[in-house]
């Protein structure tokens, strides 16, 4: 195992996550007028529903996928699934979801670049990290092929193993040493995009994700001025 891999694949996640993590609570303690998603729906309506709805929904559901078919242990599921059969249902949903996610993501690229009004409000950043997205999307479609060709869930209960390594902090990657280019430089982009998430519009996932506490809020009484008057 070269010192390469051992670095983007031992001591890589750590800094991809601790930099996610800080610098996410220090973007928003210091700078919370920026942290906003910059939509760009305002300037031009059309094209944007279809556009959005395919991009937002399908990475949606890849990052649940990922996060919790990689996160849960075997032992979990060994009774009900088998590796083969959890793998063939992740390449079928996830490959429907990616490419679903990956059109509405092109749509959204073609948008920006395309139309003046949007293209002159976009930031580099903004546009940077779209096309990041659609690297990762479509490394991540190139790595379905891969997939089939390992219908025993080997694979993907290797990656399962180095994932839940990471979180449990007893980090492995000499299993990953064999592993497919595709996967590799999927797995690095993605602990990437990590790394730069604090420091573009992405910081707006985390205002979706807190909205879930919106179902759980006290109610807001609000009393008319009138009833204060003197009769």
């Amino acid at each position: 195992m070269s010192a390469l891999h051992n670095f983007l694949f031992v001591v890589y996640p750590y800094i991809c996550l601790s930099v996610f993590l800080m610098g996410s609570l220090a973007r928003f303690d210091r700078d919370q007028f920026t942290w906003k998603s910059d939509s760009s729906q305002m300037l031009r309506s059309r094209g944007m529903k279809w556009a959005s709805n395919l991009f937002h929904g399908g990475i949606l559901f890849l990052f649940v996928g990922h996060t919790v078919g990689m996160l849960t242990p075997h032992a979990f599921y060994s009774g009900i699934i088998s590796a083969g059969t959890k793998q063939m249902v992740a390449i079928v949903a996830g490959g429907i979801a990616g490419i679903a996610c990956f059109i509405g993501l092109s749509m959204l690229i073609w948008r920006r670049h395309t139309d003046p009004r949007i293209r002159l409000t976009s930031h580099r950043t903004d546009l940077a990290i779209l096309w990041i997205l659609w690297i990762q999307l479509s490394l991540g479609l190139l790595t379905l092929p891969y997939s089939l060709s390992h219908s025993d869930g080997s694979v993907m209960l290797l990656l399962s193993d180095w994932a839940q390594r990471i979180v449990t902090l007893n980090p492995d990657a000499s299993g990953l040493v064999a592993l497919d280019w595709p996967y590799k430089v999927h797995m690095v982009l993605g602990m990437t995009i990590f790394l730069l998430f604090p420091f573009s519009r992405l910081v707006h996932v985390w205002s979706g994700l807190a909205s879930v506490f919106y179902i759980f809020r006290p109610y807001q009484v609000v009393r008319s001025r009138r009833l204060n008057l003197p009769k």
